[in-house]
């Protein structure tokens, strides 16, 4: 399917892709697809007294049939994946394959966000004084602002909206002024579920289109509750700085340095698999991807060729073609700092298999390139530091506490694994003086996170959590009630005030 019709296909006029000042590229090719209008700074303002106005009636309307407008978005989106899918690809660049799971994720969400909304459950809780009671319960906080990344461009966005619509949020989302055709098309996608649902207040869900000083309206404006913001960890520092200053809430997801370690019993075809994977997938632009290969001496050997041989058959090449495994990097600065990292790998007297550009005949725009393993003395300081390329960084340990601490050794901490089949050392990896990551597999690789667990991080990957589990909390505020039902009122703690 052409470029141009993919875009159709997603519901775009041609006067919707012209006339503005944000001109977007294809990774695939390099080629502009679009120059869109962007908002100013007074229609974010305006967009988010639209989104406090529907606070005020959204909060009120019940939590199950809040559940149905997600119901709904759900069902758009089954009906639109393909189309969807293919302006992932075609926009940030990863195969086509990871487009549909990327929209498949949306689905999933929704499905576990109705299921959601009636189960926003409190707790009852014993109270110290005869004829009172104790609850805790749980309400809508408020409006809230969403950022995304390029490399995701509209999964998060699902993840946190979701959530936050059944938890009585309205949300304004800001995408990466990368990959903003993603975020209109879904927006498309909401307003026709909005209307099928019939009362959903205007301002509910919204999407702004600019470059950094329209998200840092949202960070900086008090009537936006949370703000939710997946992307650098330089990027959070910023944004978790500015949050505090007005103590609003931020939910942040940052940078991952994640790790494998691959020990003497673990199942080599199993390892060799999900490390490929788990490496190239996204041409290495994953906060889940592995960079770290912690591999024992004894199986160095046996592992580290057989790997290198997988690399050198990747088929790299157009993400929407059948069969290409590795899609483009987003833009020349991505391969300009892979370039660098390389660099300094051999400077630090790594051995590089791989990298380079590839197919600069065939796309001259656009920046392809050849995954790389550069095997490593020990962790150096470009290993500690996330380069958001297809760059595997491999050392070699002997006893199992150097591997964990290896593993724990650099400054982010979102995902980890291991591949072992003695359980005592999975059940260590996983045991609090094991991994310190917010996600910790045992054969299985650190990416591909489902919906039903909370994900996110430690350290400088945020500390906050999207998707399952009980994250919907992030998006309510809890509150505690005590109840007198009796004809008399003692004090906690036996305090004796008589008057």
């Amino acid at each position: 399917m052409s470029h141009s019709n993919i875009l159709k296909a997603a519901g775009f006029s041609a006067s919707e892709l012209s006339g503005g000042t944000l001109a977007v590229h294809s990774p695939v090719d390099g080629n502009e697809i679009a120059r869109l209008k962007t908002h100013s700074t007074d229609d974010v303002e305006a967009m988010i007294g639209k989104g406090v106005a529907a606070f005020k009636s959204w909060r009120n309307t019940p939590a199950p049939q809040r559940g149905e407008l997600v119901r709904l978005i759900g069902e758009e989106l089954r009906a639109e994946k393909e189309n969807l899918g293919r302006l992932v690809s075609l926009e940030c660049g990863k195969i086509y394959q990871e487009g549909l799971g990327e929209v498949q994720e949306m689905i999933d969400i929704c499905d576990f966000a109705v299921g959601l909304s009636r189960q926003l459950y409190g707790l009852t809780i014993a109270s110290e004084r005869p004829g009172h009671s104790m609850r805790e319960t749980w309400h809508p906080l408020g409006l809230c602002g969403i950022i995304t990344a390029f490399n995701f461009p509209v999964a998060p966005w699902c993840w946190n909206t979701a959530l936050a619509l059944v938890c009585g949020d309205p949300v304004i989302w800001k995408p990466s002024e990368k990959t903003p055709l993603a975020a209109l098309a879904t927006q498309k996608i909401c307003e026709r579920a909005m209307q099928k649902f019939g009362d959903a207040p205007a301002g509910l869900i919204q999407t702004i289109i600019g470059e950094r000083d329209i998200g840092e309206v949202l960070t900086s404006n008090r009537d936006v509750a949370i703000i939710s913001s997946t992307g650098s960890t330089r990027m959070g520092h910023a944004i978790g700085q500015k949050l505090a200053e007005r103590f609003g809430r931020c939910i942040l997801e940052l940078g991952g340095n994640n790790a494998m370690i691959v020990a003497p019993s673990a199942d080599l075809e199993m390892a060799l698999r999900a490390i490929v994977f788990s490496a190239v997938g996204t041409a290495g632009q994953r906060c889940t991807t592995l960079r770290r290969l912690i591999v024992h001496e004894d199986i160095y050997d046996q592992l580290v060729p057989r790997l290198k041989s997988a690399y050198d058959g990747l088929p790299i090449g157009d993400p929407l073609d059948d069969g290409t495994l590795v899609g483009p990097l987003i833009d020349g600065d991505a391969f300009t700092g892979m370039e660098r990292a390389l660099e300094q790998v051999k400077a630090d007297s790594g051995q590089v298999h791989g990298g380079g550009r590839a197919l600069e005949g065939e796309y001259p725009a656009a920046y392809y390139a050849t995954p790389a393993i550069a095997e490593m003395p020990g962790q150096t300081e470009i290993v500690r530091h996330e380069t958001f390329a297809p760059i595997l960084y491999v050392m070699k340990y002997r006893d199992f506490d150097d591997a964990i601490a290896l593993q724990n050794g650099v400054p982010q901490g979102l995902s980890s694994c291991i591949f072992s089949t003695d359980l005592r050392e999975t059940e260590e990896f996983l045991s609090a003086t094991g991994s310190d990551c917010g996600s910790a597999n045992v054969n299985i690789g650190p990416s591909g996170a489902e919906i039903g667990g909370a994900f996110g991080g430690e350290k400088d990957t945020g500390g906050g959590r999207e998707s399952g589990s009980d994250a919907w909390k992030g998006y309510m505020r809890r509150q505690t009630n005590t109840i007198n039902y009796s004809r008399e009122l003692p004090l906690a703690q036996g305090i004796k005030f008589d008057i």
